[in-house]
Parts: structure tokens; sequence; C-alpha cells
């Protein structure tokens, strides 16, 4: 995307997205190298191969197809870091498949036992409050929570579908705000006012949202403002 460099100068860890909805090699070797040099965690980002649709779109493969999608997408992604002496830190699953993963723990089981033992010591990036977490501390995975900076949220905690009016959030300050709430009371606030409790330790900025490099900007600035210290943890 046009802002990946300016964001990895912002962010303190990069999911790579490795060949399923988006990226090649020569993507990937090029954003592994910037994470690289900035001293960025860099993870992988594996999806549904469906480059038509963003990897955004449900599907239901048999699971031997699952297994082959996510573990050659992470293994190419570990391949070109290892050629250029980086390490992949962790896994995070991208769009449609997190989705369906947060709310299946048996996706999410499928998905965590393809990587395993691709990585040494394989962090998984997981959405709070989901199956996710629940399947990758069971399975022995070290665990990030994560919250999700401009998505909207449902009650349950799960993220308002794409589909739905005020899923995506744009406003750069507003986002930033929430961020600090988040940071301080571990707390988020639900597309119908509800608060939400979460464990979230990493926050999630989507570089194909428009207004990404402003959004990382204006959160670094303002966790920073609050003495929040911002460092990768795997």
């Amino acid at each position: 995307m046009p802002g990946d460099d300016e964001l990895l100068s912002i962010v303190s860890s990069a999911s790579i997205a490795c060949g399923g909805h988006a990226g090649d090699d020569e993507t990937m070797l090029r954003a592994v190298r910037a994470a690289r040099d900035r001293g960025v965690a860099i993870g992988a980002h594996p999806g549904f191969a469906d480059r038509e649709n963003f990897g955004r779109r449900r599907l239901m493969l048999p699971p031997d197809e699952l297994d082959a999608q996510v573990r050659s997408q992470v293994r190419r992604l570990v391949e070109i870091a290892e050629d250029v002496d980086a390490r992949v830190r962790y896994l995070k699953l991208h769009g449609a498949l997190a989705n369906m993963a947060a709310e299946e723990p048996a996706v999410a089981a499928l998905c965590f036992a393809s990587v395993t033992g691709l990585v040494d010591d394989l962090a998984i990036l997981a959405i709070d409050n989901s199956a996710q977490v629940d399947v990758a501390e069971t399975m022995g995975y070290a665990v990030v929570r994560e919250a999700y900076a401009d998505r909207a949220y449902l009650p349950n905690g799960l993220l308002v579908p794409r589909s739905e009016a005020g899923a995506v959030l744009h406003d750069p300050a507003a986002i930033a705000e929430r961020a600090v709430r988040l940071a301080r009371a571990g707390e988020l606030v639900a597309i119908d006012g509800s608060v939400i409790r979460t464990g979230s330790t990493s926050l999630c900025i989507h570089g194909d949202t428009p207004e990404a490099v402003a959004i990382a900007r204006a959160v670094r600035q303002a966790l920073e403002a609050e003495g929040i210290v911002i460092a990768a943890s795997y």
C-alpha cells in the first residue's frame, strides 16, 4: 500500500500479507527488509487465497485445503525472512479467516496447528474476547491479545461486519482518544454505546484504510503523551 514505508516508521510490529489475499515474493521481501531495518517485529498474515475479495469473503474450505493455504503462506514468508537474516515472530490471521477463527474454535485450531513447527516460539496475535485466544492458549502458544483501533465493535466483543455502516473508523483524533482509553482503562465502546472490557496490549491499524498513516501517527502520539511505552512483546 502507498503508506507502508511511513507506517513502518511508526508501528512496532508489521503483519505482512504472504501471498494469499495479497502479496508476492517481491512485496514480502521488501516489507521484511524494511521492518528488519527499522526494528519492527515481523508477523505472518495469512488469509483466504481470494485476491478478488482481498480475503474478506467467508469461504467454507475443506480442512486439508485450508491447512495447506495457511501453512504454505506462512512457510514462504519464513523462508524469505530467513534469507535476509530476519525472523517471523508471530502469526495473525487476516480478514474473513480471522473473523471465522474468532467465532469457531475448530477453525482457529486448524489454522494454528497448520503452522506448528515452522518457527520456534511463534506467538499468536489474536483478537481479545474471542475463540482465537482460548484455542491458542490451550495449544500452548504465547498469546498477544489484540484490539482493532480502526474498526467498530459489536457488544459481544467481535467486530462489526464490514458490510454494515460504521464498521470502519476514519477519524484519527477519535481513534487516538479510543486508544488511550483502552490502554488506561481496558475499555472499548461498542457500536451501541455499551462498554467492552478488554485485556488487549496490541492495537491493529489496517494498512489499506485510506487514513492509515494519519491514524497511526495520532495513536502513537497520544499514547506517548500519556507515558505509554510502545514496543512489540514477541
